[in-house]
């Protein structure tokens, strides 16, 4: 799809409300439904987004007739968005990489990827809370990141046992791609999926949760 013709957040938010509404009611929302449940402005702000699936031919309706809006299925694999690349990240030996990683706080010159709404499932429709980045290194590769890959983050601060993770050492300045693991006591481990290199321990003090890892879109040389 052409850039101008990637759809904005709101849009797949207003697209996927459509789809689990229909999924649960069997018929379409309103536009009020549409308003009151994504908290939006007025219904005109609504219907000029509706107006912007029509003219990308992922939805019909008759205007005239409250829920009518109809899904144009076949192509909604096809809508994109674009996430900033906001640089690099190290999955072997931790390197120093930029510390402003949120999607929003990048500049309009920064690299951006196209991606599908498919490929950060529950994520689609919040990609003002996602951004990406390339990994340098093979401190990932039995979970399948490897050297040169491009990994999609979820901005957060916060992590469960085991999930992949962007996290930043305060002391030694640098921010490394590693399974996230507390060990007690005020410690952390941070594994690499690779048996061939250790473990980094730190206490929790010295360690902030840039991102969790939400997919990878694989390099093929």
């Amino acid at each position: 799809m052409k850039k101008s013709e990637t759809l904005s957040g709101l849009q797949i938010k207003i697209y996927e409300f459509i789809k689990a509404f229909k999924e649960e009611y069997s018929y379409s929302p309103s536009i009020r439904d549409i308003q009151g449940a994504l908290t939006i402005s007025s219904t005109s702000v609504v219907d000029y987004n509706l107006k912007r699936l029509e003219e990308l031919k992922l939805i019909r309706r008759d205007r005239k007739v409250s829920r009518t809006i109809e899904l144009v299925e076949q192509v909604r694999r096809n809508f994109s968005f674009a996430l900033p690349i906001a640089g690099f990240i190290a999955a072997g030996s931790p390197i120093p990489v930029m510390s402003e990683l949120v999607a929003g706080q990048v500049s309009e010159t920064t690299e951006t990827i196209e991606i599908t709404p498919d490929l950060v499932g529950r994520y689609a429709g919040r990609e003002d809370g996602l951004f990406a980045l390339r990994v340098k290194g093979n401190s990932m590769i039995e979970d399948l990141i490897n050297d040169g890959d491009i990994v999609v983050m979820h901005s957060q601060d916060t992590a469960e046992e085991g999930q992949t993770v962007a996290a930043w050492l305060e002391d030694e300045k640098i921010t490394t791609l590693k399974r996230y693991y507390r060990d007690g006591k005020g410690q952390v481990r941070l594994q690499p999926a690779n048996a061939t290199m250790d473990p980094i321990f730190t206490s929790e003090n010295n360690l902030t949760i840039q991102g969790r890892v939400v997919a990878v879109i694989r390099q093929v040389f």
